[in-house]
């Protein structure tokens, strides 16, 4: 699940007529960073959930993205990779962003649909935010199947703290893998959650949360609470990135991803 729901007030007046995650970043819309590397890691349908300006958000992307791959080592041989689209429309049904936790739990069945028997239900999912960017981050196959395979709620990438966080978000214990929820007063390293993780359906309802499902009150919900209580009862891992990240949240963070000169993109 790809998080476009946000109206971006801090990047205005540059989203009063452009979605965020349709802001151009080295050439390309910031979303459609995430849309290509989702495609290369075997992903084949996603959802993404809207209300700001949905409209350009769908006609930019419309149903199926399709990413044009070289085939041979000639590059002279192309061959197209799609996947499938589907949207959550929080503006349409209710006017506004339902948050994160709220638009989740809203998209669940597009996310995990209860096929009819015999076929297994599929119960995990990635969701990640359409406003970072994250250029170098590969969406492996091998991490799906690992976090399938245990027993975990969620699983989390962190990143160190960019200097708009100094503070972080969480901990994390590198004997057990788990993430934490720290007290104030701990003095245990925190760093800041990427947005990137995968999750389990089974988060996303009682008893960790209660939101009906479907959520057809448009509830609006954060998932840091989701995350803090699991965390506590030792229900979520997580894993350190030091790729190159950013939060693409200030007019003055994009200028810098978009300044011409050689190298990656820093964290900002």
């Amino acid at each position: 699940m790809l998080l476009a729901a946000g109206r971006g007030e801090r990047m205005r007046p540059l989203t009063d007529t452009c979605p965020k995650p349709l802001l151009p970043v080295q050439g390309k819309p910031l979303m459609q960073w995430h849309l290509e590397a989702l495609l290369r890691g075997g992903v084949g349908k996603a959802v993404i959930n809207t209300a700001w300006l949905d409209e350009r958000i769908v006609q930019e992307f419309d149903d199926v993205f399709t990413l044009e791959c070289l085939s041979n080592k000639d590059k002279q041989l192309s061959t197209s990779e799609q996947m499938v689209l589907s949207y959550s429309h929080e503006g349409r049904d209710f006017g506004g962003a339902l948050e994160t936790a709220g638009g989740i739990c809203r998209a669940l069945e597009l996310l995990c649909p209860q096929p009819s028997a015999p076929a297994p239900a599929t119960d995990v999912f990635w969701v990640l935010a359409g406003d970072v960017f994250v250029p170098g981050f590969v969406f492996t196959p091998d991490s799906v199947k690992r976090f399938r395979a245990g027993t975990m709620l969620a699983h989390l990438w962190l990143v160190p703290n960019p200097e708009h966080n100094p503070r972080g978000d969480f901990g994390l214990d590198p004997s057990t893998g788990l993430a934490l929820n720290l007290s104030a007063d701990d003095p245990r390293a925190r760093f800041t959650y990427s947005t990137i993780g995968l999750y389990r359906r089974a988060l996303f309802e009682p008893p960790w949360c209660p939101i009906a499902a479907g959520n057809p009150q448009g509830i609006k919900a954060a998932l840091a609470p989701l995350l803090r209580a699991a965390m506590d009862e030792g229900q979520v891992s997580a894993e350190i990135y030091t790729g190159a990240w950013t939060d693409v949240g200030t007019p003055e963070r994009l200028t810098q991803l978009n300044a011409p000169g050689p190298g990656a993109p820093i964290h900002c």
